[in-house]
């Protein structure tokens, strides 16, 4: 990797104190924020990990010959703006210098959904924060981020001597051919903690800072999903039971439950007529939905159509891989028919699925500080990659139509916010092993829980309701969800539903289309899996691992 040179450090800081914006560093006071409204302390360009470029400061812009880097503040936000004309930029590095108190305790958010990964920690330097990060020090909460709806992939980092933003421009795994546009990259804002201050509250606050497009207007959402029972073994007659159940056990109210098809009603021989199914579904009073793959292809496909399949590095354990490029208009047109294609047949609700995957080679859990490998790019090299998921994410929400309740799965968040109604916010939980939503999906409810409603209505996952998972621990996984205000779906095999599921379902759906207050996890300091919750007036207690403890060996 470049180095930069200490001495061009040394004179940036200096510079940047000298000019009233950073105090000497005798003078800086540990606390556990450090204000980002004001002239960066240094700013470095990447055309390549490799070969970093040292920017100089004039005014609120930085630069050299051949690549700007804007850097204005003004109504409490910096916008950053990005011009370079002849070099393919990958990376923007911006840097605040300040110090922070050692006895601090610091939370990120995901690239995509969450792995059961999510958790207060101490201060880890390295570490890659996607999109925004909290700090919690001495009774305040502060918070750092981007707008939702960036130009640019965001992460930032925390030290004890100052707070890091990473700007990831490229295109494809390669730098971005700009051209002589000029590159709205991101909007940095912050938001100062108040003494004493709930940190959940603190978070929820600032999510609302940072989405300016607020979530988009919707009901409650809850009903039914067959693929934790089904696994893709479904068959039009069980989705019609399922919506049976759905009608049965959520009477009452104005707001009526989906019934949700997941993978599998592809084969004609199982799903032999997609519309009329819809309508059946309609008919009983339940609102039909249906899980879609967008940029998914098959072999046969004109290759001209589709991504590299370098995104993937060369390794074998990849699926077979072939997805569509949706920056060629041929390619974005198969891609949103197979929406246009659900809504036509009377869906009313859409789930889009492996969009992420499918566009850059890898599971959130495996990005780190790069949701892409090197040595590819899209067929237009002229734009980001968070300008091309942006692009789609607008041309599904179109295609669907305003009337139409979409949910991404496998979506970006801070992109997918204010446009699509829900978002999936962790992993799969599963029908066969606890261990799996213990740890996706009870992590993942209480670290995003800040986001619902302020982004979109957060998704946790289904509540799978079989026989492989004791019905003591499916109880508890429902009540959680059902108080919390997010998304309720079931994956109820019918093979085990009897009088005591359903009454357990009537109330689940009951709390479920109710307004909730107050909802936070008041332990989510202290373990990746809370169990003390306050959801609305309620304090309740759950006891997630049960006499065996957790399972150590992966779920």
């Amino acid at each position: 990797m470049g180095k930069i040179s200490r001495r061009g450090l040394l004179g940036g800081i200096g510079a940047a104190a000298a000019a009233g914006a950073l105090p000497a560093r005798g003078a800086v006071k540990a606390s556990g924020f450090v204000e980002v409204m004001r002239t960066p302390s240094t700013v470095t360009a990447f055309a390549g990990l490799g070969s970093a470029m040292e920017l100089t400061r004039s005014g609120d812009a930085w630069g050299t010959g051949q690549v700007s880097v804007g850097t204005p503040v003004s109504d409490g936000a910096m916008r950053v703006t990005v011009r370079s004309p002849a070099v393919a930029l990958t990376h923007v590095r911006i840097r605040w210098a300040g110090a922070i108190a050692g006895d601090v305790k610091v939370l990120g958010d995901a690239w995509e959904r969450s792995y059961g990964d999510l958790e207060w920690r101490g201060i880890v330097p390295e570490r890659a924060m996607p999109w925004y990060c909290a700090v919690h020090a001495a009774g305040e909460t502060h918070g750092y981020g981007v707008k939702t709806g960036a130009k640019a992939m965001a992460f930032w980092q925390v030290d004890a001597e100052g707070v890091t933003l990473w700007l990831d421009v490229r295109n494809g795994g390669e730098g971005v051919r700009l051209g002589d546009r000029t590159l709205d990259a991101v909007t940095v804002v912050s938001r100062r903690g108040k003494d004493g201050e709930d940190a959940g509250a603190a978070i929820a606050a600032f999510c609302t800072v940072m989405c300016e497009r607020p979530a988009r207007k919707t009901t409650a959402i809850f009903g039914s999903n067959d693929w934790y029972y089904a696994y893709g073994n479904n068959t039009a007659a069980g989705i019609e039971r399922d919506a049976d159940l759905m009608a049965e056990v959520a009477t009452g109210g104005t707001v009526r439950p989906f019934t949700i098809i997941d993978d599998g009603w592809q084969k004609p021989a199982k799903f032999p007529d997609m519309h009329g199914l819809a309508a059946s579904i309609a008919r009983k009073g339940v609102r039909p939905g249906i899980w879609v793959r967008p940029l998914e292809a098959h072999a046969g496909a004109p290759e001209g159509l589709l991504l590299s399949a370098a995104r993937y590095g060369g390794r074998t354990d990849r699926r077979k891989g072939l997805a569509f490029d949706p920056t060629v208009p041929e390619a974005l047109e198969i891609v949103l028919k197979k929406v246009t294609d659900a809504v036509a047949w009377g869906y009313e609700l859409v789930k889009h699925d492996f969009s992420t995957y499918e566009l850059f080679g890898q599971w959130g859990f495996e990005m780190g500080a790069s949701p892409t490998l090197a040595g590819w790019g899209f067929s237009d090299r002229t734009k980001t990659n968070a300008e091309i998921v942006n692009d789609l994410y607008g041309a599904i929400r179109g295609a669907a139509g305003e009337k139409t309740c979409v949910i991404g799965c496998n979506t970006v968040g801070h992109l997918s916010a204010g446009v699509f109604e829900a978002n999936r916010t962790g992993d799969d939980v599963s029908g066969k092993v606890w261990e799996r939503t213990r740890k996706m999906g009870v992590n993942t409810l209480a670290f995003r829980l800040p986001q619902n409603r302020r982004f979109f209505v957060g998704d946790a996952d289904c509540v799978p309701v079989t026989a492989a998972i004791p019905w003591e621990k499916t109880k508890m996984w429902m009540d959680v969800v059902a108080r919390s205000g997010t998304a309720l779906i079931v994956s109820a095999d019918p093979a085990v539903v009897g009088a005591k599921q359903k009454t357990a379902l009537k109330e689940a759906f009951a709390l479920a289309a109710q307004p909730v207050g107050t909802v936070t996890a008041e332990d989510w300091m202290e373990t990746t899996t809370p169990g003390k919750w306050r959801l609305g007036g309620v304090k309740k207690m759950y006891g997630w691992s049960g006499v065996d403890g957790a399972w150590p060996f992966g779920a």
